[in-house]
């Protein structure tokens, strides 16, 4: 029997109950823990739940305050991406830095050599090149490799993907044999700092300050009005501008240097290139001139094929074969080998 210490991130929500749940069936000693993370992010509700799931599984359970680490991690930098005209992705940062750095280091003071989370993805050596990657999951409607493009292959190869086999259908019925309760709790939203969703409140709030007015421009630089600060707006952006066109018309650039908020009709979000840099590998060592992969440029998209090449020390050209709507800078783009996570990085610019 396998009795190999391993840390679960417990949050007292269906899919990490049952990670904790099938790494037992498997004979690991486990261990739940609670990340502490942002005032209001758990609460003593989620800290409840996740000790009833605890005892209710005969496992030790720990609450870890990890608050620092992801305020200064996260948070800031979240606020930070937004004042440069950008807009972040915190989870994937969040998925390197604290789950995977923090609380890996956590782990090996508690003796534990493994990690272990509830996303649906699985881990695994790529058969060629012999690096750990990031696998697709069995469920592309859940499918969450996008988010953990970012760990490193010391992280990858102490950590372990167990609800990356199922559906969440298949999630839902195992949690059943565990708590009924539990079994029914809605999934959470994407980013927990922010539970409403209004990402421009927030960073007033957390800052104290609107960011400075400027102009709505056109493709042609034709002043249309003024924006209220470029923290409220992003690529693709149709609602809020505050303004009548007589046509839709959306964010097509957020310029931070002129303090612009360039507008345009939707037919010129189509784009073919990017550009990123921050670039991370996975299981490939380095991206190769003409490779062929297939792209993804946020969370929610569909990948696509692309061609990439190198066109310096950091940073990547991405050609997708067909034109992508709304390319955001500040996203990721995450690159695919088939089932496996190639690598990826952080949307610096599109081009027509």
């Amino acid at each position: 029997m396998n009795r190999e210490k391993v840390i679960v991130g417990l949050s007292g929500g269906v899919d990490s109950t049952v990670c904790a749940y099938l790494l037992k069936q498997q004979g690991y000693d486990v261990i739940g823990v609670t990340m502490d993370l942002w005032a209001g992010e758990n609460g003593e509700k989620a800290i409840r739940d996740a000790r009833l799931v605890s005892e209710k599984l005969g496992i030790p359970h720990y609450v870890l305050d990890f608050t620092q680490e992801f305020e200064e991690k996260v948070v800031d930098h979240f606020i930070e991406r937004y004042f440069m005209g950008l807009t972040p992705n915190p989870c994937v940062v969040c998925n390197r830095y604290i789950k995977g750095e923090a609380l890996l280091q956590k782990a090996h003071e508690l003796g534990a050599s493994r990690i272990a989370t509830g996303h649906y993805a699985k881990v695994d050596k790529h058969p060629i090149t012999g690096r750990y990657a990031i696998r697709n999951s069995a469920t592309a409607q859940k499918d969450q490799t996008y988010a953990l493009y970012r760990l490193t292959q010391e992280q990858l190869e102490a950590m372990v993907l167990p609800i990356g086999a199922y559906t969440k259908d298949e999630v839902r019925k195992i949690a059943e044999q565990i708590d009924g309760f539990i079994a029914q709790k809605s999934d959470s939203q994407d980013i927990c700092f922010i539970p409403d969703g209004d990402y421009a409140s927030f960073i007033v709030v957390q800052c104290g300050q609107n960011g400075k007015p400027g102009d709505f421009v056109d493709l042609e630089g034709n002043v249309l009005g003024k924006h209220k600060g470029i923290i409220h707006y992003t690529v693709g952006q149709r609602k809020g501008l505050g303004l009548a066109f007589g046509k839709p018309m959306y964010v097509y650039n957020v310029d931070y240097h002129f303090n612009q908020v360039v507008l345009c009709e939707n037919e010129a979000l189509f784009q073919t290139k990017l550009y990123a840099g921050e670039l991370a590998y996975m299981s490939v060592g380095k991206f190769e001139d003409g490779m062929r992969l297939q792209g993804k440029i946020r969370y929610g998209s569909k990948t696509a094929w692309c061609t990439v090449k190198m066109v310096g020390e950091d940073m990547l050209e991405c050609t997708f074969d067909e034109p992508q709507r709304a390319i955001t800078p500040g996203q990721s783009l995450v690159l695919y080998d088939g089932e496996y996570v190639a690598g990826g990085g952080i949307i610096l610019s599109h081009q027509d």
